[in-house]
């Protein structure tokens, strides 16, 4: 049984190299001009009058402790507006200031112009939160259609704690986080959006170009899944991000790049953080093959540990783990997807699943060390990272509820089937 099942993981494994190797031929490149018509639908359709190749619309959920950075991000993209061409940059801005409803403004030629509130866009003002879907439905309509292209790129700015799923009481889950009439960091006021949320706001939509979430924690298998359908590609970090974000002034232009976005958006990111990022871009078309490998590889890694746990120890992971009480345990669950698989399969039965993984994951950055919120510092300590360790997305491994932060896995473990992903592969 055990050689059949390989030795079917190998055949489709080498089909799909096959096919990704036709396929790299067009990796991102310019298919279906789109434009939004505005119905109940959303539907997308041919506009050979549009003259704008690309609309790229920065979503910036900054009404929490991140507001303060909202400011230099703008000023940033005013300058890196200059060199965008024929293209046009929105910014929808939601920052933590009494009175302000949330705006929507075009950046053009280091000027912010055509600005506009959600009562000049006609949307109601019940709930202005950024995270409220509904609002961020109608601000991304509102941007698409009276700014058409023939392509789309979203931005994402603001925290993020990956695929996890809100939860009563603690709130600390998904996108965005947005305080409310509150001005505390506290749960009474905040909300956010999940990821599946997301996704289904963003079907009613133009399809994406890419997604770059300059947030946390967004490079894992799980929200790469959700948003398969959505966009042609995500970039982003497995890790945690620098608070003020990306370089706007500097990696605004590559964003307008017409096929190589994804390498330069992440090389700069990379640079101005001087490697100390862990970055990746994944193409989304590649996913459904990716969760089919790790369908079977994690047969075989099932068959082997029983109905017991996995061995995660001295695994890279991308969520802080500490014995202090101060650290969030839960977190210690993003961990890397390729060193999982690394360390749990025989070296020719990885190597099988990476072909697949290595068809989606299209660039990668790899970083020793990175900045954690949990310690303010930039190392770990209870793994290594290597280069040959690194593969650029995470992947939640079920956790063992018995042991001493069990309460959080229990949670955790129950959370992850309300993911696609884990009804896919597990």
């Amino acid at each position: 049984m055990m050689t059949t099942r390989k030795n079917l993981l190998k055949t489709m494994l080498m089909s799909i190299l096959t096919a990704g190797t036709m396929m790299s031929f067009t990796a991102c490149s310019n298919d279906d001009e789109v434009i939004m018509e505005v119905n109940d639908n959303a539907q997308s359709r041919k506009s050979p009058n549009a003259t704008v190749e690309r609309t790229v619309l920065v979503y910036l959920a900054g009404k929490n402790n991140l507001s303060g950075s909202l400011l230099t991000n703008l000023e940033q993209m005013k300058t890196g507006s200059k060199g965008i061409g024929n293209n046009t940059l929105l910014a929808f801005v939601r920052r933590d200031k009494q009175g302000e409803q949330p705006w929507l403004a075009r950046i053009s030629n280091g000027e912010l112009t055509d600005s506009v509130s959600l009562d000049d866009m006609g949307i109601g003002t019940g709930n202005m939160q950024a995270c409220n879907p509904e609002l961020m439905e109608q601000v991304l309509k509102y941007a698409f259609n009276h700014y058409p292209a023939k392509e789309y790129g979203l931005v994402l700015g603001g925290h993020s704690t990956g695929w996890l799923i809100q939860q009563e009481p603690d709130n600390t889950r998904a996108f965005g986080v947005d305080n409310g009439d509150g001005y505390a960091y506290s749960s009474r006021n905040q909300r956010w959006i999940n990821v599946p949320t997301i996704a289904q706001v963003l079907e009613r939509v133009p399809h994406l170009k890419f997604i770059f979430a300059d947030c946390c924690n967004f490079m894992c298998l799980e929200t790469m899944y959700e948003l398969r359908n959505v966009t042609d590609y995500i970039i982003g970090s497995p890790a945690e991000i620098p608070a003020e974000g990306a370089p706007y002034d500097q990696i605004m232009p590559a964003m307008f790049e017409k096929n190589t976005f994804c390498t330069s958006i992440i090389d700069i990111y990379y640079r101005t953080q001087n490697g100390n990022l862990p970055l990746s871009a994944v193409k989304t078309s590649a996913i459904d093959q990716l969760a089919s490998a790790t369908r079977y590889a994690l047969d075989i890694v099932q068959a082997k540990i029983g109905n017991g746990y996995a061995d995660t120890q001295g695994l890279i992971h991308y969520g802080y783990s500490s014995s202090s009480v101060q650290f969030h345990h839960e977190y210690n669950l993003f961990y890397d997807a390729g060193d999982f698989f690394r360390s749990q399969l025989s070296a020719s039965d990885y190597q099988l699943w990476k072909l697949a993984l290595d068809e989606a994951v299209v660039e990668k950055r790899f970083a020793k060390q990175w900045r954690t919120c949990m310690t303010w510092s930039y190392t770990y300590s209870d793994f290594e990272m290597t280069e040959e360790k690194y593969h650029g997305v995470s992947m939640y491994i079920p956790q063992d509820p018995t042991t001493e932060y069990g309460k959080y896995y229990v949670r955790n473990n129950e959370d992850i089937k309300q993911l696609k992903w884990y009804q896919s592969v597990w």
